[in-house]
């Protein structure tokens, strides 16, 4: 079944990634012994939740059109399929040498690029009308995921 979503679905998965993420960041954190990495690792996901928040305000913001479903779903089907993707496409289980804070963060890394990957081709399946240009918010904020966890992985070595 092919779906075009709306900005408000695509906000909706941003907001459970950013979850994902800072529960990937909370667990990694208390497999890891050393104070400073668990420190910064717990840092990572306390800027999830805000970057979450930043999501769930910028959705709030949408029009009326731009939440617009494109399709009859009376069963709420296309959200279901959303979550799941949401879910299983970043930042899903993995195995990760989490007594590593170098291991951590390439993985981190990865997640990030990933969730580009996905939002830029979420960003193919929205109509203009419906919200496209706002995906340019959600990518940017990823990237500055990973310069951030770039530097820290430089920092490292």
């Amino acid at each position: 079944m092919a779906y075009n979503f709306n900005a408000d679905d695509v906000f909706e998965m941003a907001e459970q990634l950013e979850r994902n993420g800072a529960a990937f960041y909370k667990t990694a954190a208390e497999k890891i012994s050393a104070p400073e990495a668990k420190k910064l690792l717990l840092k990572l996901a306390e800027m999830e939740v805000g970057h979450e928040k930043i999501f769930a305000a910028l959705r709030a913001e949408l029009s009326v059109q731009e939440k617009t479903s494109t399709i009859f779903d009376p069963q709420g089907e296309a959200a279901l399929y959303l979550r799941a993707l949401a879910d299983t496409r970043v930042f899903f289980e993995k195995k990760i040498d989490s007594s590593s804070m170098k291991e951590i963060l390439k993985a981190a890394i990865e997640a990030e690029k990933d969730s580009i990957v996905f939002y830029l081709g979420m960003k193919d399946a929205i109509p203009e009308k419906l919200g496209k240009n706002r995906m340019d918010t959600i990518i940017r904020e990823e990237m500055g995921h990973i310069r951030l966890l770039g530097k820290e992985l430089l920092a490292l070595k």
